[in-house]
């Protein structure tokens, strides 16, 4: 009895040094706390490919950057203090380094932190990806921005953007092309308030942010693909883009190159790159793209 009992603990002990050697080569696990304590765009701030996930791939990136596009992802982001605001971490995305006309960056806003003002003739847009700011004009009035909430400040407009908690935005300036007798305004609003528009030919869903007067030379437009929708138009034009992928997973065409994308990711693309998307999983696709609009080329 005593040896047969000895057998059974040595094979017990034996399985469990299995288990913990299995344990200890896979990839960490992220703890799901429940669906009821994610914000919209969770997967924006905590990508299905993390950092922690490629501790075993030294040097990995799906990052690309190429002369007329770039797909940068989560995994090389580098995060610095942001200049002019207070207890906040930015990581530029787009620059006019790539090439491109404006700039698109995360801003990672910490308790008690306050916003800069952009440069000179910038005008900025915002939009919350996470927690919560207070947007305060010149004038002293307030409005509470939350996930799924933006704002456009025109150039030279004083105003702040102020964390109590903590807030993740997607942020884009450019120097404003403007017309004369043609301001802009200040918006605020939220995704939810726009309407849907119609997209001859095509099947996603469209709502643009900015109005599409003369005056504004760019445009926000957050457009929704269902599981198995794409692109009808192949699309070749003058227009940069700079896209935030919000929501789900898909494949998008830039140039010659075809790449699977995911929620987090972002896109620079040149005039004229040829651009198409298609989306896959089970959820729906969403992003948020910038494009220049009401200017001519000249």
């Amino acid at each position: 009895m005593n040896h047969a009992l000895a057998i059974i603990f040595t094979t017990l002990s034996l399985l469990k040094m299995a288990v913990a050697e299995e344990e200890f080569c896979s990839a960490p696990l992220i703890v799901d706390s429940g669906s009821n304590s994610k914000h919209l765009y969770w997967k924006v701030t905590n990508p299905t490919l993390s950092p922690s996930h490629l501790q075993d791939l030294p040097g990995f990136t799906r990052s690309v950057y190429k002369q007329d596009h770039a797909l940068i992802t989560p995994e090389s982001h580098v995060f610095s203090p942001l200049p002019e605001w207070t207890m906040t971490l930015g990581a530029y995305l787009i620059t006019p380094a790539m090439g491109s006309h404006f700039v698109m960056y995360l801003a990672k806003m910490q308790e008690n932190s306050l916003s800069g003002l952009p440069p000179y003739d910038a005008e900025r847009f915002i939009f919350v990806v996470q927690g919560a700011v207070t947007l305060t004009n010149v004038s002293g009035i307030s409005h509470k921005l939350t996930v799924d909430s933006y704002a456009y400040l025109p150039p030279n407009v004083e105003h702040s953007l102020k964390c109590d908690g903590s807030a993740t935005l997607v942020v884009f300036e450019r120097r404003h092309a403007s017309l004369e007798n043609q301001p802009t305004e200040q918006i605020v609003g939220s995704t939810d308030q726009q309407p849907l528009l119609e997209t001859p030919g095509e099947v996603f869903q469209l709502r643009k942010l900015i109005p599409t007067s003369i005056p504004y030379d760019f445009n926000i437009h957050i457009m929704d693909f269902q599981p198995g929708e794409y692109l009808n138009v192949k699309e070749v034009h003058y227009n940069q883009h700079g896209l935030l992928l919000l929501e789900g997973q898909g494949i998008y065409r830039l140039g010659d190159s075809w790449y699977p994308v995911q929620a987090g990711d972002a896109i620079w693309m040149a005039p004229f790159v040829p651009q198409w998307y298609a989306a896959l999983g089970k959820s729906r696709s969403r992003y948020l793209l910038y494009k220049d609009v009401n200017r001519n080329p000249l």
